[in-house]
């Protein structure tokens, strides 16, 4: 069986974000670890060299292969910051509310938090915490 990648870590998620180049992330950060720490009721955690992750979820796929990953989480990524939020991004209500940002497959990348709706965002991070318990 193939060992996940994505671990939790012993590193700091404050030294973490400390090292952020850019100033404008480290704030979003800061702001993002706030808010998701209030949504989940955990605290932050290093998964990983960059992902600040709150909660864990152990999954099963079908196919048997299984892990542990954060429930959701972010990384202060150089062209964007980058929210862990998987299938809660098919949610087309919530999302036409959101404001300026892109997708990928359970990835929601935005530049600055202030180019979305933080109560929409922290909608969203709820919707993707509940969505990630329900699953088997």
């Amino acid at each position: 069986m193939v060992e996940n990648k994505t671990k939790q870590a012993k590193v700091s998620p404050t030294s973490f974000i400390a090292k952020v180049a850019n100033a404008q992330q480290r704030k979003d950060s800061k702001e993002l670890i706030a808010m998701m720490r209030e949504v989940t009721g955990e605290p932050p955690k290093m998964w990983g060299a960059s992902i600040v992750g709150f909660g864990t979820h152990h999954y099963v796929y079908e196919s048997g292969r299984e892990g542990d990953i954060c429930l959701t989480g972010f990384s202060p990524r150089k062209p964007s910051l980058v929210l862990y939020i998987g299938e809660a991004l098919q949610d087309t209500a919530i999302m036409s509310k959101l404001g300026k940002y892109k997708t990928g497959k359970g990835c929601l990348y935005i530049k600055k938090l202030d180019d979305v709706d933080r109560n929409v965002l922290r909608a969203l991070v709820a919707k993707a915490v509940r969505d990630a318990k329900a699953r088997p």
